[in-house]
């Protein structure tokens, strides 16, 4: 299914929606959270069409975020170069999801540095085996994902994988790139002494190249554990674009069950 679609039906103000699709969509009882985080943008640029470019966010999510949604926006603070907004998801009139987001205009650049390409290389993914799963009753039916490591099993704490949208038309890329920032499980899982779910609590993020460039929709994926133990995991987040360059730099909190 077409995330346009749902991009289409977010408004401008705070009524009531009910989300078209939203089923094929979840993870769960929820909206998988790079779908929540990418309508929580979608909302504050609708909103305040006049922002500068996007460049980072932190996102709560607070509660599962299912069809009967509101959105709220608000200005936080507007500077000269930066403006901060407060965007917030409402699910049945609770509160479901809440990210401050930071948009800033470009300047003239006194320090560069760019960050450093995919390490190890997988190549590119039409030369890795396709893993995609096709339940219609989970988010992952709407990717396709290809295999981006050689590790399988328990091990290394770290899930690396090709990812895109399968129907991408109508979608700015920078929303794209936030849908599949966080698509993938946390690392942590390899690292599991036993089956159990595993939910994400938050995610920060920053937006490298604003304009979210890459070929034929494909982002190389990587969930990651920095520490796990007492039921929770530090994970780190990143995105590469197709010729390997990196787009996404992120941190999340993880809650481990079972």
């Amino acid at each position: 299914m077409r995330f346009a679609t749902l991009v289409d039906a977010v408004p401008a103000d705070n009524r009531p929606i009910v989300l078209p699709g939203a089923t094929r969509w979840m993870q769960g009882r929820t909206l998988f959270g790079g779908a929540s985080a990418a309508l929580a943008l979608v909302a504050a640029r609708k909103a305040m069409p006049d922002l500068p470019p996007f460049r980072a966010a932190q996102v709560g999510f607070v509660a599962p975020v299912g069809e009967n949604l509101s959105f709220a926006v608000s200005m936080v603070r507007q500077g000269r170069n930066v403006t901060q907004v407060r965007s917030d998801i409402a699910c049945d009139g609770k509160l479901a999801l809440t990210a401050l987001m930071l948009f800033g205009e470009e300047r003239e650049p006194n320090a560069l540095h760019p960050a450093g390409k995919a390490d190890p290389w997988p190549g590119p993914p039409e030369d890795n085996e396709d893993v995609g799963m096709n339940n219609p009753n989970y988010f992952t039916a709407n990717l396709e994902i290809r295999r981006a490591q050689d590790e399988q099993g328990p091990g290394k704490p770290l899930v690396r994988r090709w990812v895109r949208l399968k129907d991408r038309e109508g979608l700015d890329p920078v929303v794209e790139a936030i849908v599949l920032g966080d698509a993938l499980p946390p690392g942590s899982m390899r690292a599991m002494q036993r089956q159990g779910p595993l939910s994400s609590i938050n995610w920060s993020f920053n937006l490298l190249d604003p304009a979210a460039r890459t070929r034929d929709g494909w982002f190389l994926a990587e969930a990651a554990s920095d520490h796990a133990d007492h039921g929770y995991s530090s994970e780190r987040l990143r995105l590469w674009n197709y010729d390997g360059e990196q787009v996404l730099a992120g941190m999340q909190a993880a809650a481990i069950f079972g």
